[in-house]
C-alpha cells in the first residue's frame, strides 16, 4: 500500500506520540539526569578534536591557553519538555552545557556553549550567556592551576620573610618540609570590574589549617595570563600594613615590628583537630552505638535511576557541578505541583579588622558548589540504611572524576506524630485515641567549599509537605586575632577571631499548581476593633484576613530592609533567560554581575494567570563562639 507523503509524516508523528506517551516515568525523568561518565568524556572529546577551539589539557603547561572548565548537563527549556511529559511530544535532545577559558587569545574571554546531541554529540554552537552578555575573563572560577601560582608566588615572596615567620610561628613557606605554611584565598578579588587581586591568609599547614592563621596576609595582584608579571602589592602583619616584603623585613631586623609569637602546637589534642578528647560529667555511656534509623520490613521508597518515588511524591533530581541539587516534575498523587525547586547560591559576608576579613564576601557558585560533593559516611552522615548515589564531575579536570556517595536517600523517623488526637470522655477514659506515625523521605548531599561543609536536604513528607533544609557546619572562616577585631566577631582561641558573617541561601521555587497559569496573592493578619454583635455597647478585637492580588512583580517583591536588596521572597515571570538567580561568575565580579537578579524586577510584568516562579531567601546571622571549635556544630 503506498500512501501519499502528506500520509506518511501524519503516521510518523503518531508513531513518535505513540512513543513519548507510552514512555515509563523513569524514561520521562531521565530528560534532568546528570551527564553520565561516557557523555562527559564524549563531549570533552567532542570539543578537543575542533582544531579551530585550539584546547589544550587543563592540567600543564602555560596558565595562557584554551581550555575546558566545565562540562555539565543543559536541561530542557520547559515547553518542550512539558509537552514530551504530558502530551506526547517528541524527547528533547539530550544537550550538554560546556564553559572554556579562552585564555590564549588575543584578547582572553570565556565563551560557553551548547554540544549535542548525546551521547554522540555532532555540533557545537555559542550558548546565550548568562544575562546575555559577553563574559570577562577576569570573572572566570579560580583553577587549580592558578592557584600553583599562586603558591609560586607566596614562596618567593616570604623569602626575605624566612627569620620573622620561623622565630614567631616555627613554620615557613619554602624549603619547608614537615613544618610548612599554607594559606587560604578571599573574594571577591579586588574592588572593581576586571581586578583579579586576591588577599592570601598564611596559616600554619596541620589539621584544621583554618584556624591557624600567622597573622601575615599577603596581597597578590594575578590579573596577567602570565604569571611572571604577578606581583605583591601589599603585605598587613599583626596589624600593620607594608608595601614589600623587604619593607617588612627590615621592620623586624630594625626591633620596630610588634611581632606576634605563637605557641608551639601540641603533637596530640590539637584544638583544631577531630581527634576525640574531654568526657560528659554525667557517667552516662558514651562509648556505645546510639539510636540508629532501621527498615524492619524493607524500604519504602523507590529509587529508579533519578527518579524518585516515596508515597505519592515523585520527584526527578540531578547534582549539577555549579550550584547543587535540582527537583524537576515534582508530583503528589499523579498531579505535578512544580516543575523545578533548586539550590541557586550560597552566600557568606563577614566583617573583620583585618584586610582579608574585610573582603571576605563569598558566592559559593562561583567555587563549583555543586561539584565538591565528597563521599558521605554511611552511620554519620547518612544511616547505614540509605541509598547511595555517585556523580561524575567535570569541572576543572581532563575528564569525568566520580564522586563515590555523593548523594544519599532514606526514611526517617522524625520523632513526632504526623498527626494524633486523644478524644476524652472527660470522666477519666476516652472515646478512641488515633495518630500517625511521623516518617519524611531524605534526599542528601554535601558541599564543602573550601572550610565550610553545607549539608542540603530536600524533606517529602506523606502529607504533602516538601521541606526545603540546609546546615552549614565545617570549620569557620577566622583570622588573626587583634584588639580591634573585637569590634567584629568574638576571640575563640589565643590567636585567633571568629569573624561575624550572615549566611544567605537562595532557591528557586517553579511552582505550577493545577498547570502553569498561576497568580499570586498574600495574606496578611489585621486587627479589628468591632462592635460585639451579640452584647451591645461591648467590643470585639480580633483577627482577621486581609488579602491582597500581587498583580506585577513590583508588589510580589519583599525587600528585607530599604536600604538592602535582599528579598526573603521575590514573585517573577518565568523566563528561560532567566534560568538562574545567579552564576559561576558573580564571585570575581560581584560588581557589574552578568545575572542581575534586579532586572527579572525591573519591567514589572504581570503576574495574573502567569507562569511564574518565586525566588525565597533563607540563612542566619553567625557570630561566632568557643564552641564552634573546631568545628560548627549543625544545631
Amino acid at each position: 500500500l503506498l500512501l501519499p507523503p502528506r500520509m506518511w509524516l501524519l503516521a510518523l508523528l503518531a508513531m513518535v506520540a505513540t512513543v513519548a506517551s507510552t514512555a515509563s516515568p523513569q524514561e520521562k525523568a531521565s530528560i534532568f539526569a546528570d551527564l553520565s561518565a561516557a557523555e562527559l568524556r564524549a563531549v570533552r572529546t567532542f570539543l578537543l578534536g575542533r582544531p579551530e577551539l585550539g584546547l589544550s589539557p587543563s592540567r600543564g603547561g602555560p596558565l595562557a591557553k584554551n581550555t575546558l572548565f566545565l562540562v555539565e548537563l543543559l536541561p530542557p527549556k520547559k515547553e518542550p519538555a512539558l509537552r514530551y511529559l504530558d502530551r506526547g511530544g517528541p524527547r528533547p535532545r539530550r544537550q550538554a552545557r560546556a564553559v572554556v577559558f579562552f585564555g590564549g587569545e588575543a584578547h582572553p574571554n570565556v565563551t560557553e556553549f551548547v554540544v549535542g546531541p548525546l551521547p554522540r554529540p555532532t555540533f557545537y554552537r555559542p550558548l546565550r550567556s548568562p544575562g546575555g552578555r559577553p563574559i570577562p575573563f577576569s570573572s572566570r572560577p579560580m583553577t587549580q592551576q592558578e592557584y600553583e601560582g599562586l603558591h609560586r608566588v607566596l614562596a618567593v615572596a616570604t623569602r626575605p620573610l624566612y627569620r620573622l615567620l620561623r622565630r614567631a610561628t616555627g613554620y615557613w613557606f619554602h624549603n619547608c618540609s614537615g613544618r610548612c605554611l599554607t594559606f587560604s584565598d578571599i573574594a571577591p578579588r579586588g574592588v572593581a570590574p576586571g581586578e583579579r587581586r586576591t588577599w592570601l591568609v598564611l596559616q600554619r599547614s596541620v589539621e584544621g589549617f583554618f584556624l591557624h592563621p600567622v597573622g601575615l596576609e599577603v596581597l597578590v595582584d594575578h590579573r596577567d595570563p602570565d604569571p611572571a608579571r604577578w606581583e605583591v602589592q601589599r603585605l598587613w602583619y599583626n596589624g600593620r600594613y607594608f608595601s614589600t616584603p623587604e619593607e617588612l623585613a627590615r621592620s623586624y631586623e630594625e626591633g620596630t615590628l610588634a611581632v606576634a609569637h605563637l605557641e608551639e602546637l601540641p603533637s596530640r589534642g590539637l584544638f583544631s583537630s577531630y581527634e576525640p578528647r574531654g568526657r560528659f560529667s554525667t557517667g552516662t555511656p558514651t562509648r556505645v552505638h546510639g539510636t540508629k534509623v532501621c527498615e524492619p520490613q524493607g524500604r519504602r521508597y523507590r529509587l529508579r535511576g533519578n527518579l524518585l518515588e516515596y508515597g505519592g511524591w515523585s520527584s526527578a533530581f540531578r547534582l549539577r557541578s555549579s550550584a547543587g541539587l535540582q527537583l524537576f516534575d515534582l508530583r503528589f498523587n499523579g498531579e505535578r505541583v512544580a516543575f523545578e525547586v533548586s539550590v541557586q547560591e550560597a552566600i557568606a559576608f563577614y566583617g573583620g579588622h583585618t584586610p582579608a576579613a574585610m573582603q571576605t564576601k563569598y558566592m559559593d557558585a562561583g567555587w563549583g558548589m555543586g561539584s565538591v560533593t565528597y563521599e558521605l559516611a554511611p552511620g554519620v552522615d547518612c544511616p547505614e540504611v540509605a541509598t547511595f548515589v555517585d556523580a561524575h564531575h567535570l569541572y576543572d579536570a581532563d575528564g569525568p572524576v566520580r564522586f563515590s556517595k555523593a548523594l544519599c536517600v532514606f526514611e526517617l523517623p522524625t520523632g513526632v506524630p504526623l498527626r494524633r488526637h486523644f478524644d476524652s470522655d472527660f470522666q477519666g477514659g476516652f472515646h478512641f485515641y488515633a495518630g500517625l506515625e511521623g516518617h519524611a523521605l531524605v534526599l542528601r548531599t554535601t558541599s564543602t567549599v573550601y572550610n565550610y561543609d553545607y549539608i542540603w536536604d530536600f524533606l517529602f513528607y506523606p502529607n504533602g509537605v516538601l521541606e526545603a533544609k540546609v546546615h552549614a557546619t565545617g570549620f569557620i572562616h577566622a583570622t588573626f586575632y587583634t584588639p580591634q577585631g573585637r569590634h567584629y566577631g568574638t576571640r575563640v582561641h589565643s590567636h585567633l577571631l571568629g569573624n561575624l558573617h550572615t549566611h544567605l541561601v537562595h532557591y528557586k521555587v517553579d511552582l505550577d499548581v493545577a498547570g502553569t497559569g498561576n497568580s499570586f496573592e498574600t495574606l496578611d493578619i489585621r486587627l479589628e476593633n468591632i462592635s460585639n454583635p451579640w452584647s451591645p455597647g461591648a467590643r470585639v478585637v480580633q483577627p482577621r484576613l486581609q488579602r491582597r492580588r500581587r498583580r506585577c512583580e513590583a508588589e510580589a517583591a519583599f525587600p528585607f530592609r530599604s536600604p538592602l536588596p535582599r528579598y526573603p521572597l521575590a514573585v517573577t515571570r518565568r523566563h528561560e533567560e532567566e534560568a538562574t538567580s545567579s552564576s559561576i561568575y558573580a564571585q570575581n565580579n560581584p560588581w557589574d554581575p552578568l545575572v542581575d537578579f534586579e532586572g527579572f524586577l525591573r519591567d514589572n510584568e504581570t503576574l495574573e494567570d502567569q507562569d511564574l516562579v518565586a525566588w525565597v531567601t533563607v540563612g542566619f546571622l553567625h557570630v561566632p563562639h568557643a564552641e564552634d571549635v573546631p568545628n560548627t556544630a549543625t544545631p
